[in-house]
């Protein structure tokens, strides 16, 4: 095992112990709805941020669900915080952010190969 597959595996083992940490602690305190969410959004994206601070590649599948986790934590936090007289559709607005997450990752990849150039 290189060094580059060390310091992954080191990453996901932090981020694993900081995703079960966090559960922890969101099942002894009681934070508004969507803390949760986001606390795991943030620990995936983290995970990503230090492979890239480190030259290494990113995980779009942990990158998609950190930013999944974050709009979900807004979404369920937002009618809290903001007072909204209304329920926001979660479910939908996910699935959009889902194909959109999608979308870019085809937009990058053709820009990269300059499939569009042909």
């Amino acid at each position: 095992m290189n060094d580059t597959q060390k310091l992954n595996r080191i990453f996901e083992t932090a981020a694993w112990g900081a995703i079960f940490l966090w559960w922890g602690v969101t099942e002894l305190v009681r934070f508004p709805n969507g803390v949760d969410a986001i606390g795991f959004g943030l620990v995936f994206l983290g995970a990503n941020a230090a492979r890239a601070l480190n030259g290494m590649s990113l995980n779009g599948f942990s990158i998609t669900l950190g930013i999944l986790a974050l709009v979900w934590g807004g979404l369920d936090l937002a009618p809290v915080m903001l007072h909204l007289p209304f329920k926001l559709p979660v479910f939908a607005i996910l699935l959009i952010v889902l194909g959109m997450i999608f979308l870019a990752g085809v937009l990058v990849r053709v820009r990269k190969s300059n499939l569009g150039n042909a």
